[in-house]
């Protein structure tokens, strides 16, 4: 069942949880292994997940398997909260996925980043505007990485009717406010796309979400850092995001390579094996980061 516009906008509010894609050691795509995954998630309290998401190695997929595990991910969530859909790469692929979303019940989709080389900002609304009438009713949430496509072209993406949030996902929340003011009347949802460490800043001027991949390892403590930060408690958020540093600190190694690698890896050592990261990410961990990151999960044990 796809889930109203009016529960995907409140939820967005909260923790919109990027799910890995797991492979089997023949780099083939495994989706019952994310059952646990989704379970724990929401089991924990997480308020949206997201398929297909960066977490998700979206842009190491093919369609096909784009499109299967946003039907597996609707099968394991069941409802239970809203799934968004992760779409992009050409425009003709954005659309095909998004209406591969809505077949799947998703509760709506989330426009990625454009990574062609040659992105007119004029062309951004342009595409913005094909995926969503190829979303067919479907809610979008706009992923910005980039804010120098300019506010007005930023505030022509939020006037899209389809639009219910933002995932703001560059280090300028004196631009997200700006950005905020000139389209407060659509009451959009803003989401700190930088996860953790960045929910703080962002949810002070008023991006009351944000995402996470730290989600597929530690649920709980994404939870207690976004209750912290609704009952104005800085302090504590401040210090929960401490626990997760060195974490944090593990997956910008290799220029980011390796965000998702971490991930994984960590799952795998905790007994929840999703399998191993496509090039061009890292994988397998320099022995020094693996040795790291299971000193770091043993703790968390």
């Amino acid at each position: 069942m796809i889930e109203s516009k009016t529960s995907l906008r409140t939820s967005l509010d909260g923790i919109s949880g990027i799910l890995v894609t797991p492979f089997d050691g023949s780099d083939q795509l495994v989706p019952d292994r994310l059952a646990p995954v989704v379970d724990r998630a929401i089991e924990a309290g997480v308020h949206v997940l997201v398929a297909n998401g960066n977490t998700s190695e979206f842009y190491g997929l093919t369609l096909p398997e784009a499109e299967r595990m946003v039907h597996a991910a609707a099968e394991r969530v069941r409802g239970r909260v809203p799934l968004l859909g992760g779409v992009g790469r050409s425009v003709h692929d954005a659309c095909a996925l998004a209406r591969a979303s809505r077949k799947a019940g998703a509760a709506g989709v989330m426009v990625h980043q454009l990574t062609d080389p040659f992105v007119a900002p004029s062309g951004v609304v342009a595409y913005v505007r094909r995926v969503a009438d190829a979303a067919d009713g479907l809610p979008v949430v706009l992923y910005l990485r980039d804010d120098a496509i300019g506010l007005p072209v930023i505030e022509a993406l939020c006037r899209i009717p389809q639009v219910v949030g933002v995932k703001w996902a560059s280090p300028t929340p004196l631009r997200l406010v700006q950005a905020m003011a000139q389209v407060a009347d659509r009451r959009l949802a803003w989401v700190c796309g930088l996860a953790e460490p960045w929910a703080p800043p962002m949810y002070a001027v008023g991006a009351r979400g944000f995402t996470s991949g730290l989600i597929n390892v530690r649920p709980e403590l994404s939870v207690q850092i976004h209750a912290a930060l609704a009952h104005g408690d800085y302090t504590l958020a401040m210090a929960l995001i401490g626990d997760m540093a060195a974490f944090e600190e593990l997956r910008t190694h290799e220029r980011n390579g390796s965000n998702v690698s971490v991930v994984k890896a960590a799952m795998q050592y905790a007994g929840q094996d999703c399998g191993a990261v496509r090039p061009p990410s890292t994988w397998p961990l320099p022995p020094a980061d693996l040795l790291e990151l299971k000193r770091l999960v043993d703790g968390w044990r």
